[in-house]
């Protein structure tokens, strides 16, 4: 019994002596996406919580403990598509903020004894760069030793962000606008993550890899449907993103992201002619909105075309004042009549 016993022990000694021997980050470590895991919860009409996740990501501590997780947004996972859609295009607005990125440094100090103890908790600070804002977060993380190669990091319990934080307020509303719900302006976000030392056998996952069943997320290749291209396009036309310089037909700079993004989306609808609508506010003269919408609707159609999109598959229309999504009896429905819809033709 003595000889198995110390037999164990030096079996378990041999396992962990590299986290032993050595500072615990030495070597790097890598994130292994196939075993780990992104996820947020929001809650919509103030009591049903939906759980989702990230299904592309990467990451890796150095030597030194820097760590860096890098979040594809476009891989945002809700399981429906159209859903994705919307939060790709309407909430995260992914074709100008297409990743969010963690990082933090864990102090080796701070877990020096964990091959001891086998498992820490510790307040880590850490930056969150999302949505073109970066903010300073301390959050609780569980360490766990697994063996001397291989360690797993998770939130001890849901991180809450609040969205104006992150200038996600419009985001929020189009969302609402778009699925007819009232969603409460905070997201919780959980982690759990597993990393393998550089060049250790139990590495599994290289760096940039999807997690598992990524494909069921990430925008699938090839032509789209009918059916989802029509989606598409009534998504796209509720994002409000294509915006021009005051009473002129000037495409704003920052509209130009979009615009590639619907340029490819058009591409993989083959054969479909899509309506580029331009419309207006009520304020100044009919005729003056009209001819204004009609230039702006053009100005998109010639954007279009010259990223190669064929100019029969395009028809620029303005309808003026004529087609308010809302009364124009405030500032915000005013600004939400100024728009550009998209919609297939035939």
């Amino acid at each position: 019994m003595f000889r198995l016993t110390l037999s164990i022990i030096t079996v378990f000694l041999l396992l962990i002596r590299p986290a032993l021997a050595a500072g615990p980050f030495e070597g790097g470590w890598q994130l292994n996406a196939e075993s780990s895991a992104i996820r947020f919860i929001s809650i919509k009409k103030g009591s049903i919580a939906e759980s989702s996740r990230f299904a592309a990501f990467s990451g890796s501590i150095s030597e030194a403990g820097e760590a860096k997780i890098h979040i594809a947004l476009d891989s945002v996972d809700t399981s429906i598509d159209l859903r994705n859609v919307r939060m790709r295009f309407l909430f995260f607005e992914t074709f100008t903020y297409p990743e969010a990125v963690v990082t933090a440094r864990i102090d080796p100090a701070q877990i020096a004894d964990l091959a001891a103890v086998q498992r820490k908790q510790i307040d880590l600070p850490v930056t969150l760069s999302l949505h073109g804002v970066e903010a300073a977060l301390t959050i609780p993380v569980a360490v766990t030793l697994l063996n001397g190669n291989r360690v797993a990091i998770a939130t001890v319990q849901p991180v809450i962000l609040k969205l104006e934080d992150f200038n996600l307020t419009a985001g929020r509303e189009k969302l609402e606008e778009a699925a007819g719900v009232t969603i409460t302006p905070v997201g919780l976000v959980s982690m759990d993550l597993l990393f393998d030392r550089n060049g250790a056998a139990t590495a599994s996952a290289p760096a940039g890899t999807a997690a598992s069943g990524a494909a069921t997320a990430l925008e699938a290749s090839g032509d789209f449907s009918r059916e989802a291209c029509t989606g598409r396009f009534e998504i796209l036309s509720q994002g409000r993103s294509v915006n021009f310089a005051p009473s002129t037909a000037r495409l704003d700079a920052n509209s130009r992201d979009f615009l590639n993004s619907l340029s490819d989306i058009i591409r993989r609808c083959p054969g479909m002619v899509v309506e580029i609508g331009g419309h207006t506010d009520s304020q100044g003269k009919a005729a003056w909105n009209m001819a204004l919408s009609e230039k702006r609707a053009a100005a998109v159609n010639q954007y279009l075309r010259q990223k190669g999109i064929p100019a029969e598959r395009l028809v620029a229309v303005g309808y003026g004042e004529t087609t308010p999504l809302v009364p124009n009896d405030t500032v915000q429905n005013r600004a939400k009549n100024r728009r550009i819809e998209f919609k297939v033709l035939n």
